[in-house]
């Protein structure tokens, strides 16, 4: 099987469930507390590991509670934890998250040990890196080391995603030979620069995108579908309809599908459906890796 090497962040999430979110100053009564494992990295090597894929991943956590009950949520998932890093004088990384009836959400993130996760450490990986299919990295790491990792990638000819989450400007040294570019629709629009208010505005942005370097740019427009831009086109794949409790995670189930389906069949486009499948199905759930499908629930 074709192997996955995730490389990110992984984070204790502490969601509230909020009739509203507040404005600015404003209080809101909410319900239903709940700690879990998350972060975007553990939460896509999740996504691939239960939609079939053999999964690795690299980051860093504290050695406290939050950090051993991230390591329990990657293994028995079926992700391999053997190159996680554990800091001990660091707390593991908090996400506080706060999801309104409507499923959108709201979220404020400490990096904690997920900041200490070094170029050094990716030098260290190597190997593994040179042995993988691919590699799925995002920007919740500091921007060095995941720098670091495309380079490596690159000189490997390993294809790497990156979802550019949070969005960072790019230089177009990083941009170029990206095999996948995964933003959402805000993502882009900090990106380029450009507006992306219509599908139209998306597909130009994204394939400015392609002029700087990306090979495929596959925006995610949440019940609007994805949008996908290469050197043949672009297209536009509708969502399943589902009635969403939280969009938590969505993003990130949608990266891991795509990711597990790739790997099986070397077809974008199919991978893509795959994607919204897996993400439509996660937003019928409270949580990010709560809510995350397993092959056997998309049958």
């Amino acid at each position: 099987m074709s192997k996955i090497l995730v490389i990110g962040s992984a984070n204790a999430d502490l969601m509230i469930a909020t009739p509203t979110l507040p404005k600015p100053g404003e209080t809101v009564r909410g319900h239903d507390f709940l700690v879990a494992p998350g972060g975007k990295g553990a939460n896509q090597a999740i996504a691939a590991a239960r939609l079939g894929g053999d999964v690795s991943f690299i980051g860093s956590i504290g050695d406290d509670d939050f950090g051993r009950n991230i390591r329990t949520s990657l293994s028995e998932s079926g992700v391999d934890t053997a190159n996680l890093c554990v800091r001990s004088r660091f707390s593991t990384g908090v996400a506080l998250i706060l999801s309104e009836t409507s499923g959108e959400n709201m979220i404020a993130i400490a990096a904690g040990a997920n900041d200490l996760l070094l170029p050094a450490d990716i030098d260290a990986a190597a190997c593994a890196i040179a042995k993988a299919s691919m590699i799925v990295c995002q920007f919740e790491s500091p921007v060095a080391t995941i720098e670091r990792v495309v380079e490596v990638a690159k000189l490997s000819g390993v294809p790497v995603l990156l979802n550019p989450a949070p969005a960072r400007r790019m230089q177009d040294e990083m941009l170029d030979g990206i095999r996948f570019l995964v933003p959402n629709r805000q993502e882009l629009a900090h990106l380029t620069g450009l507006p992306t208010r219509t599908l139209a505005d998306v597909e130009a942005a994204a394939k400015t995108l392609l002029f700087r370097g990306a090979q495929t740019v596959i925006v995610t427009l949440g019940p609007e579908g994805a949008l996908r831009a290469s050197a043949d086109g672009a297209c536009v794949f509708p969502a399943p309809i589902v009635e969403a409790v939280d969009t938590t995670g969505a993003g990130d189930t949608f990266v891991g599908g795509f990711a597990a389906e790739w790997c099986r069949t070397s077809d974008v486009d199919a991978a893509i459906s795959f994607a919204q499948r897996a993400a439509a199905y996660s937003v019928t759930g409270r949580g990010a890796q709560a809510s995350m499908p397993w092959l056997s629930d998309l049958d």
